[in-house]
C-alpha cells in the first residue's frame, strides 16, 4: 500500500478479530512507532502488548481499579470494564515514561507517544490489520500506573485494540479542508 493511500484510508473498524500480527510483524510495527518525533531523543514511548491470558490480567486490573479508585460504579459499568479487554485479540497499552527536562515538557513527551501510536495504527493498516485507540477512565490517571506496576514517572495515555477488521467498515467522511486550514499569504 502506498503511503498516501494508507493515510487516507486508515479507519477504526467497528469490530476486530483474529488473526493478529506475528511477532516479526510486530517488531517492524514497533520500529515504525519509534520513528515518531522525539525532542531531545528522550525515548518516552513504552508499550505493553497484551494477548491471550494477558487479556484476563488486564480485565482484572480494570475491575480492581474501578472498585478501588472510581466512585459510584454501577454493576452495569463494572461488567463493561471487566469485558473491555475482550473486544480485540490484542491490546497495546500506550505508556509515556516522563523525564524531567528543561526544554521538553511532560505534554510534549506524551505527544511523542501519541504520534508513536498513530505510527502503529498506520503500520497495522499497511499490513491489513487495524487498531482502535481508546482512552477513558483507565488513561491519563496517575493511579492506573500503579496497577501495572509502573513507577510514578510513567503515564498511561491509552490503549490500542488490535486485530483484523471484521464486520462492516465505517464510512470515511469527506471533509471540507478549507474549514480546517487557514492560509497566510503575502
Amino acid at each position: 500500500m502506498d503511503a498516501m493511500t494508507n493515510l487516507l484510508t486508515r479507519n477504526s473498524p467497528r469490530e476486530l478479530s483474529t488473526p493478529i500480527p506475528s511477532k516479526d510483524e510486530m517488531l517492524e510495527i514497533y520500529q515504525a512507532a519509534l520513528r515518531a518525533p522525539d525532542h531531545a531523543w528522550l525515548r518516552p514511548s513504552r508499550f505493553i502488548e497484551v494477548t491471550g491470558a494477558g487479556l484476563d490480567k488486564l480485565s482484572k486490573i480494570f475491575t480492581e481499579f474501578a472498585v478501588n479508585e472510581l466512585q459510584d460504579v454501577t454493576p452495569l459499568q463494572m461488567e463493561k470494564y471487566k469485558a473491555a479487554p475482550y473486544r480485540a485479540p490484542m491490546i497495546i497499552i500506550l505508556v509515556s515514561q516522563i523525564t524531567e527536562h528543561p526544554k521538553v515538557p511532560k505534554v510534549e513527551q506524551m505527544l511523542s507517544t501519541a504520534t508513536a501510536a498513530e505510527n502503529i495504527l498506520l503500520a497495522l493498516h499497511a499490513k491489513n490489520y487495524a487498531g482502535i485507540w481508546r482512552t477513558g477512565k483507565f488513561s491519563f490517571n496517575q493511579k492506573i500506573a500503579e496497577y501495572f506496576n509502573l513507577t510514578t514517572d510513567h503515564e498511561v495515555i491509552g490503549y490500542l485494540y488490535v486485530g483484523t477488521p471484521s464486520g462492516t467498515n465505517k464510512k470515511i467522511p469527506q471533509l471540507d479542508i478549507d474549514k480546517f486550514v487557514t492560509h497566510w499569504k503575502e
